[in-house]
């Protein structure tokens, strides 16, 4: 009898320690970027080439060690993402005046877990049968496959290129206006036209690290979110002020004698986001439509391995998953602290047991939609903020009928209603749920490829999100002391916005006794229909060039500044693309030419962020927003952040020129 071949090594205990490591710092620097920007980026690129380095460093290390390493270290983007999506959102509403420590815990630890459990049956119809591309899965195979051939040695280009990036988008950090304050965090231009004083409004932030953004996800996503801002800004704004600016005296009177850029962000705030928001929910609901067929092959497939598996049939070590016996033990553990933490919210079993069906039920489905989608598009674009809308507008409905009035009833330091509060609890271990299941398919693509052993995958990725839970609320409780969450105030006037977690907090207040513009979210609503009718049209024209939905939404959502460097950066992709005549369907040459300059644009996201966890601590200890700012004579205006702005863009497409291999 032949005996089977050993694997090299996977889940040894450096791998472990090094994963643990990287994931907890990739989540503090993503929880930062998505409070600033509304986004987030998979970090398994960066991760295995930090890893490749390292490992080397320690004597060397195998292709699926490096695997294992990259795939416990990307739970720092999907925990964050699910996290600062919707956690800030109770802090946002009064409901806690700081984020609790082992409520953020075992929100954030319970949903991520959850998120392992509902991918494990997903991964045979997805990767294995059906396979779906799953982008950055894909190119983080390459980049390992790419190191193992390289050998061991000194760390190799890929490396440094990561550093140096690192280095640029840290620098640029400290000098904006939450650090030294040389230069400033935006650069505008806007004015009043004609007597009417309609706005007009051009400008950019000077963010690197949304310029990295940019170029991840690539030009078609950038036009999107773009264009979705242009209809908000340069349409939807000026003919509100010259048609309906006279039906709301109030807002009329609040910007009145304001500089034309606050005016077009006071009407942007108070009603045309909003368009995003009716957007957004339709976006959602056509995507769980649209994947219905898709999501119960997947079901019936994963349930057949896991009978299989079983009944005693032999299994390839490259096709064990964890056993579901144990699956099905784990999310019983799982559930029953979630059932005791809202029963600690409502006080009544007959609405806490529902709520804990209703996240079950919806934690599936929606780690069902995420996986499907991040295997499309990626996990970086991955629209995990409009599942969660879909969740908690589904989950207000029912709290509504449960609760009654009593879902009104003011509770937590501020008052929010106690429906609204049920309502974000149960979003919030969806969304971690759903960020870390697409994230984990994301990972057993690049496992699949490489020929890793799915089951030692997925422990490590359940340990690496319960690892960055541990973490999160004193991460959350820093930036919000240092920068503020939320609209900006006296104290914290260039606070982090937070967009989902504002959206969030919006609808769910609205739908229990708040106030929502609904006539902008139902024409928002029209527009996302009108939008995915286009982009239905182009599939079946057989255009390249798509129009996400949610892509849109989040462009009408978001504020026109944020989406420009991102059009910018996915136009540098494009013409790195151009400069190397890349074909439509040349996908491996495409990895091959975009791997240094996705590498460089991930370390300009990376330096930013955890530079601006760095500038937070002194912030918090000096009690002072300021405390590292330079005289006045020495700060520079925004015509000079520009050009700085400019020149990193210039060394990002002369780094994406250089087809080479970097591990």
């Amino acid at each position: 009898m032949q005996q089977p071949v050993a694997q090299p090594r996977q889940l040894t205990f450096r791998a472990i320690v090094l994963a643990v490591f990287l994931a907890v710092v990739l989540a503090a620097a993503n929880a930062y970027l998505g409070l600033f920007a509304g986004l987030t980026i998979a970090t398994a690129i960066p991760a295995a080439v930090v890893s490749m380095g390292v490992l080397r460093l320690l004597g060397g290390g195998t292709i699926l060690e490096n695997n294992i390493v990259q795939t416990g270290a990307s739970a720092g983007s999907s925990i964050a993402a699910g996290v600062i999506f919707t956690i800030p959102a109770l802090v946002i509403m009064g409901y806690w005046p700081d984020f609790k420590y082992w409520w953020v815990l075992g929100i954030a630890g319970m949903g991520g877990l959850l998120g392992v459990l509902f991918s494990v049956p997903l991964r045979r119809s997805m990767i294995v049968e059906e396979p779906l591309p799953f982008p950055e899965g894909k190119a983080a195979a390459e980049v390992l496959k790419a190191g193992d051939r390289a050998g061991e040695g000194a760390p190799g280009p890929g490396l440094r290129i990561l550093a140096a990036a690192g280095a640029i988008g840290a620098l640029v950090k400290l000098a904006a206006a939450s650090g030294l304050r040389v230069i400033p965090d935006t650069w505008t231009q806007a004015a009043y036209l004609g007597s009417s004083r309609i706005t007009a409004f051009i400008g950019t932030n000077l963010s690197p690290a949304l310029l990295g953004v940019g170029y991840i996800v690539g030009l078609n996503v950038g036009i999107v979110v773009l264009s979705g801002s242009v209809l908000s800004w340069h349409i939807a704004i000026p003919l509100y002020q010259a048609l309906f600016m006279h039906t709301d005296p109030a807002l009329a009177a609040s910007i009145a004698g304001a500089p034309p850029a606050d005016a077009a962000f006071a009407i942007w705030g108070a009603k045309l986001r909003y368009l995003g928001v009716g957007a957004m929910l339709i976006g959602g609901i056509w995507t769980l439509f649209s994947l219905r067929k898709s999501l119960l092959g997947g079901i019936k497939s994963g349930l057949a391995a896991a009978r299989r598996n079983t009944a005693g049939v032999a299994v390839a070590e490259t096709e064990r998953d964890l056993p579901m016996k144990w699956m099905l033990v784990a999310l019983v553990l799982c559930t029953l602290p979630l059932l005791g933490l809202y029963q600690a919210i409502v006080g009544q079993w007959h609405v806490s047991i529902p709520m804990t069906i209703i996240m079950i039920v919806a934690g599936f489905l929606f780690v069902s939609v995420s996986g499907y989608l991040a295997g499309l598009i990626g996990s970086s674009n991955n629209p995990v903020s409009g599942i969660t809308i879909s969740t908690i507008l589904f989950a207000s409905v029912v709290l509504v009928l449960l609760l009654g009035k009593s879902g009104l009833t003011p509770v937590g330091s501020g008052g929010a209603p106690l429906g609204a509060v049920a309502a974000i609890m149960i979003g919030a271990v969806v969304c971690c749920a759903a960020a870390v299941g697409g994230d984990n398919l994301q990972d057993l693509k690049a496992g699949y490829l490489v020929g890793a052993t799915p089951w030692k995958q997925q422990l490590m990725l359940g340990i690496g999100a319960f690892s960055c839970a541990l973490i999160m609320a004193p991460v959350l409780n820093l930036l919000a002391q240092a920068y503020g969450i939320g609209a900006p105030t006296p104290a914290h006037p260039q606070s982090l916005a937070a967009p989902q977690a504002n959206l969030m907090a919006s609808v769910a207040r609205g739908l229990f006794g708040g106030q929502l513009p609904w006539s902008f979210i139902a024409l928002g609503a029209v527009v996302g229909a009108l939008v995915i009718a286009l982009d239905q049209w182009l599939k079946r024209t057989g255009r390249r060039f798509r129009v996400p939905v949610l892509a849109a939404a989040i462009g009408i959502y978001l504020p026109l500044e944020l989406m420009v460097p991102i059009f910018l950066g996915g136009l540098l992709a494009h013409l790195v693309e151009r400069f190397h005549r890349i074909g439509a369907d040349d996908e491996d040459g495409r990895d091959r030419v975009h791997r240094p300059g996705v590498l460089f644009a991930a370390g300009l996201i990376t330096g930013e962020a955890l530079m601006g966890i760095a500038i937070a601590v002194p912030i918090v200890v000096s009690a002072r927003a300021d405390v590292l700012a330079l005289p006045e004579a020495l700060q520079l205006n925004q015509w000079v952040g520009l050009a700085i702005l400019a020149l990193v863009g210039w060394l990002l497409y002369r780094v994406g020129r250089k087809a080479e291999q970097v591990a």
